[in-house]
């Protein structure tokens, strides 16, 4: 026991997405212009949301936290992997580690339960138009948002409290790119059992119900939608739902084949691939859907625009 407590593992190694330096350059130039796009698109657009009267409805409410959300995700490992770049090394520390996985799982879990409510104020967008302002104040906007942050929150403290009841005493490489919670359980020397079967019925949990809400909140769109006899109107109302859907359809098909393919048999260069795509490419195709095929957004963007050259 002595010896095992002399040992304790005080860092971690992150691999990185591959051992070849020439194409680790061309991918960490490539993720810090992503990020740049990221964070500089996601400000830009919570920037206009508040200040464009015409935008402060529900719908763009929650669209500024998505926006903020991505943001925050993206700050959580995409600096450290770029800064470990330039520097020449590979490490993070221990407690850097935990916390990395903590905030990542908090702002994932916090986008599960706020897509969910986006659904739900779709689907009274549709199927109540004349009740919608009345159902979808400010009040409980503000209530369901804070839902989100506080689940995440909750989500994210209870895989916080489990991992740092393990002992990491052994290997300390992390063939990732980020702090990622299966890959710790791997490492660690305890018996994770018990953290693993958290793991999966927190993940499930959130995933499910969060996942049967969107569902349910679609069904009744399509049911509400094939009562409309007017081509126009279903399109109207099929239009108000397609930039949500579409981030939805990529959101939960990327992080659900995550974490299925983590516990099962794929291909570990396949699993980063696929991590890449929701934790980088994810954000900025949120960007691209919610602000550039969004007539509202893009009228906002061109006024705002206009105001600071003509002011000037």
């Amino acid at each position: 026991m002595a010896d095992r407590n002399l040992s304790v593992t005080t860092e971690f190694i992150l691999l990185g997405l591959t051992d070849d330096p020439a194409l680790n350059t061309v991918l960490s130039v490539l993720f810090f212009f992503l990020y740049v796009i990221t964070v500089a698109g996601n400000l830009w657009i919570i920037l206009i949301i508040l200040a464009t009267a015409q935008l402060h409805s529900p719908k763009y409410f929650f669209l500024s936290h998505l926006a903020f959300l991505d943001f925050c995700y993206s700050s959580v490992f995409l600096p450290k992997m770029l800064i470990n770049h330039l520097l020449g090394q590979k490490t993070i520390s221990y407690h850097g580690c935990l916390l990395q996985y903590s905030f990542v799982n908090l702002f994932l879990t916090a986008e599960c339960f706020l897509l969910a409510a986006m659904a739900y104020d779709r689907y009274l967008a549709v199927c109540s138009p004349l009740h919608y302002r009345g159902l979808m104040t400010p009040t409980f906007c503000i209530y369901l948002v804070s839902a989100s942050y506080l689940l995440g929150c909750a989500n994210s403290l209870t895989h916080l409290r489990s991992l740092l009841k393990l002992t990491f005493c052994g290997p300390n490489a992390i063939d990732h790119y980020f702090c990622d919670i299966p890959l710790l359980f791997q490492l660690s020397c305890s018996d994770t059992r018990h953290s693993e079967i958290l793991f999966i019925v927190l993940s499930g949990a959130t995933s499910v119900i969060t996942f049967l809400i969107v569902i349910s909140s679609y069904l009744g769109i399509l049911i509400t939608v094939l009562k409309i006899h007017s081509a126009r109107g279903s399109y109207k109302a099929l239009s108000t739902c397609a930039s949500h859907l579409t981030v939805v359809t990529l959101f939960y098909g990327t992080v659900i084949s995550t974490y299925m393919g983590t516990s099962s048999s794929f291909p570990r260069d396949l699993e980063k691939i696929i991590s890449v795509f929701y934790t980088l490419l994810l954000p900025v195709l949120n960007l691209v859907i919610y602000s550039m095929r969004n007539r509202e957004a893009k009228e906002a963007m061109r006024r705002m625009i206009k105001r600071k050259v003509f002011s000037q």
